[in-house]
């Protein structure tokens, strides 16, 4: 039987058109989203494997079909870097050498920070970079960091 009473709408915004790019940039909120920046998305493999067997068949079966989508493209080896931001005035030698800087003691007795090619870094009290950090996602059950696997959803 119909009734004549109108197809109640949905409340809120309209569904968007992108809206895994919406997740992953965090338009949705505030803030981006953990592994992302503007080009990847990284999922730390201890942290996929330990997840509930359900969510793992489930990623499984999207991963199969991205990937024969993209199975033509020349795929290469990805090298992934643990990282984060820290100011310049906070690194040692060592990683001022990984971004690329130096830091010498100008005639003034000031520290002096530049770049590779000479130039003076302006201002390296508030330039942060991104430098290479151990990772602290350890595989569930190593020790320290460890949690226990999230629970699916309630339906």
């Amino acid at each position: 039987m119909f009734t004549p009473d109108p197809i109640p709408r949905p409340t809120g915004p309209p569904a968007s058109s992108t809206p895994l790019g919406d997740y992953l940039t965090g338009v949705e909120h505030s803030e981006g989203r953990y592994g992302v920046d503007s080009g990847y998305v990284v999922l730390p493999r201890s942290l996929v494997e330990s997840l509930p067997l359900p969510w793992q068949q489930h990623m499984r079966r999207l991963l199969t079909e991205f990937h024969e989508a993209f199975g033509y493209l020349s795929w290469p080896v990805y090298r992934v870097v643990p990282s984060r931001y820290e100011r310049l005035v906070d690194l040692d030698d060592d990683q001022l050498a990984e971004v690329g800087c130096t830091v010498e003691v100008a005639d003034s007795g000031e520290l002096e920070y530049r770049q590779r090619d000479g130039s003076r870094i302006s201002d390296p009290e508030t330039r942060r970079v991104l430098v290479s950090c151990s990772d602290p996602i350890q595989p569930p059950g190593s020790g320290a960091g460890s949690a226990p696997p999230p629970a699916p959803p309630a339906r």
